[in-house]
C-alpha cells in the first residue's frame, strides 16, 4: 500500500474495488477506513466517478452458477471446509458490495459514505477471520468452486440507491441472518467452537449492516414520498429478488430495522409455507 494516499474518496474506493487479491483488498479497505476516520480523505460526495461493474477478482475460486455449487455438509471435515469457504466467498463479495455502494452513488450525505466504509471494513475483517479458520483445515480461499449470484444483484440495482438498499442489505444480508442459527446448530454438533465464535461476531456486525440498509432505505423513501413497506414488497417482485424462505430470524431482523408490520408479513409467509 505504498505511495501517497489518493486524494478523493471515489479514487480511494476505486483502488480497493479494483484490487484483485483478497489480502490486498482487505488491506486497502482497512487503510481507507482508517484514513477516512482520521480526516485524510476528501469527502467529494459529488465528485465525478466511473462505475466499476467488474471489481477485481482473484484467479480462483472458479465461479459457477449457484445451482452448480455442491451442497456443503458440516458433519465431515471436507464438508465443513467447503461451508467455511462458501461463507468466506460471501464476505469477499460483501466487501465489494459495500465499496460499490459508497463508490457508485454520488450526492448522498457524508453519513452514507461513513456507514458503507465501516461496513466494508467489517466485511474485510469477517473474510480474514474465515480464511484464517479455513487454513486450519489445510485450505485457502479459492480451493472450492463458488457462485456468481451475489455480485449479480449489485448490477441489477446499480441505477438507484433506494433499490440497492432494499435488495442487498434488506434481502441478501437479511437472508444471512436467517441462516445463521441453523448453521450454528450444525457447527455445535460438529464441536467447531471457533467457528461458532466467528459466526457470533459476524451475526452481530451483520445486524448492524442490515440496519444501515434499513435506515438509508427509509431515508430515501421519505425523500421520494414513498411508503417503505409497500415499496419494498413491490421491489421484491419487480426485480425478481431471491425468494423469502422461512424460518426467519425475527429477533435479528427486528434489531436490523424491520418494522413490526414487516415482521408480521414475514410471519404470514412462514405460516403459508407450513400449510403447504
Amino acid at each position: 500500500m505504498g505511495g501517497p494516499p489518493l486524494a478523493s474518496l471515489p479514487e480511494r474506493l476505486a483502488a480497493c474495488l479494483q484490487a484483485s487479491e483478497p489480502v490486498a483488498k482487505a488491506a486497502c479497505v482497512h487503510e481507507l477506513y482508517g484514513d477516512w476516520r482520521a480526516g485524510r480523505v476528501g469527502r467529494a460526495a459529488d465528485a465525478a466517478r466511473t462505475p466499476i461493474d467488474r471489481p477485481g477478482q482473484p484467479a480462483k475460486p472458479e465461479l459457477v452458477p449457484p445451482h452448480k455449487v455442491p451442497r456443503r455438509r458440516a458433519d465431515t471435515l471436507g464438508g465443513r471446509a467447503a461451508l467455511i469457504h462458501a461463507l468466506a466467498h460471501i464476505e469477499f463479495n460483501a466487501i465489494n458490495l459495500a465499496l460499490d455502494a459508497a463508490h457508485r452513488f454520488a450526492g448522498m450525505p457524508d453519513a452514507f459514505y461513513a456507514d458503507w466504509l465501516r461496513v466494508a471494513d467489517e466485511e474485510a475483517f469477517h473474510f480474514e477471520l474465515l480464511n484464517q479458520h479455513l487454513a486450519t483445515f489445510g485450505h485457502d480461499y479459492g480451493d472450492f468452486k463458488a457462485h456468481t449470484g451475489l455480485w449479480d444483484m449489485a448490477l441489477k440495482t446499480a441505477h438507484d440507491p433506494l433499490v440497492r438498499m432494499a435488495l442487498v442489505p434488506r434481502v441478501l444480508e437479511a437472508r444471512g441472518l436467517d441462516a445463521t442459527p441453523l448453521i450454528v446448530d450444525k457447527l455445535k454438533a460438529a464441536n467447531d467452537t471457533r467457528m461458532v465464535e466467528i459466526l457470533g461476531i459476524i451475526e452481530r456486525d451483520e445486524i448492524g449492516h442490515v440496519a444501515i440498509g434499513s435506515r438509508w432505505y427509509a431515508w430515501l423513501c421519505e425523500a421520494r414520498g414513498l411508503d417503505p413497506e409497500t415499496t419494498f414488497r413491490q421491489l421484491l417482485v419487480d426485480y425478481d429478488a431471491p425468494p423469502l424462505k422461512p424460518p426467519f430470524n425475527l429477533a435479528a431482523r427486528r434489531q436490523a430495522g424491520f418494522s413490526e408490520p414487516e415482521l408480521a408479513w414475514l410471519e404470514s409467509v412462514s405460516q403459508a409455507e407450513r400449510r403447504r
